[in-house]
Order: C-alpha cells, then sequence, then structure tokens
C-alpha cells in the first residue's frame, strides 16, 4: 500500500543515499514521456523539500525541453535489493545551466563531471512510498566510466558542438533552452 509523506523523512534519505541509480519523468501537454534512468554521484538531498540533479551531455535533451514548458518532474528510486521499496519525489524543477548565477554554487556539491550541462533544482510537493515486489533483484557492481571518457574524447569544444547539434531539440521539436553562450559559439 502506498504511503504519502509532505518532506523527505529520515527513513527515505536513508533509503535515496543507498541507491546506485534512478530515474527521472518529464512530459510536455503534448508529445512522449519522458523517463530517463540517472546514476554516478549525480543526487543531492538539500532539505526536507529540496533536491538536486547533476545532469551530463546525453543523447537527447528532454528533460530541460520539457520542464521549459512544465516543471512538473518525478524522480524515481528503486530498490534492487534489500527490502523491496519503491520511493517518488514529486515536484517541480528549476533548470540551472552554465552561466546562470546560482551554477557554482550548485555543481560544487558534486565530484566534477565534465560535460555537465544542467542541475535541475527540485522543489518535491510530495513523497511516495510502494511497495517494489515486483523489480527484480541486482547485484550492483559499479559504475560505469564511459560517460566521464566519452566527454574526455570530445573536450570543451567538441562537448559543445555535440551540444548544439544533439540537444538544442527534444525529438518532439520542443526548445531545450541551451545556454547562449553555448548557441553564440
Amino acid at each position: 500500500m502506498a504511503t504519502f509523506y509532505d518532506t523527505i523523512e529520515p527513513q527515505l534519505l536513508r533509503f535515496i543515499e543507498r541507491q546506485q541509480m534512478f530515474f527521472v519523468g518529464t512530459a510536455a501537454a503534448d508529445g512522449r514521456v519522458n523517463v530517463s534512468p540517472k546514476g554516478l554521484d549525480t543526487f543531492r538531498v538539500l532539505g526536507p523539500n529540496r533536491v538536486a540533479w547533476l545532469n551530463g551531455t546525453g543523447s537527447g535533451n528532454e528533460t530541460a525541453a520539457h520542464t521549459a514548458i512544465d516543471p512538473r518532474i518525478t524522480v524515481m528510486f528503486c530498490a534492487f535489493e534489500g527490502k523491496p521499496w519503491i520511493l517518488r519525489l514529486y515536484g517541480r524543477a528549476r533548470m540551472v545551466q552554465p552561466g546562470d548565477p546560482d551554477w557554482e554554487e550548485l555543481t560544487g556539491l558534486f565530484p566534477p563531471l565534465l560535460g555537465a550541462r544542467q542541475v535541475y533544482d527540485i522543489e518535491v510537493d510530495e513523497c511516495q512510498t510502494s511497495c517494489g515486489f515486483g523489480v527484480p533483484l541486482y547485484e550492483h557492481v559499479g559504475q560505469r566510466d564511459l560517460m566521464h571518457s566519452w566527454a574526455d574524447r570530445r573536450g570543451p569544444d567538441g562537448l559543445a558542438r555535440y551540444q548544439r547539434e544533439k540537444n538544442a531539440r527534444s525529438i518532439d521539436g520542443f526548445d531545450a533552452h541551451l545556454p547562449e553562450s553555448l548557441l553564440e559559439a
């Protein structure tokens, strides 16, 4: 049975801290719903109703496009080991990009990530736990280092070019609101 919380309670925080991956869901009124798996050391709980997620360069930029239209976001964690539990954080995301006044402050919460393109500062409205009886058991072997090596091979100029070519619009054609400094390059 689902249980709802107004804040990220201590037991929810402990659960989040143990997870090696999470999923982010966003949608605009039209077009596709996007759900993306995330890993690495890119998630922080900043308070009882605030979290942040550092987003690296990827093959698309759906979250940026969707949250620019409608800031609703769901972050889901599920246990792949131990107690079968699912936790969803429902909230509203504010996108912070390079050049924004709080970019340095927010990215400073995370280990350096070459290719970091946004931090999502999320105001959590509600938390929900539910059973994860249908979630299979998996053993965590480690985080992949491919994002770091992929970005390193491209270098800053190659990353900027990739973002302009591949991340400026969503798959549904919505503007992903890349920073002006990136578009002017």
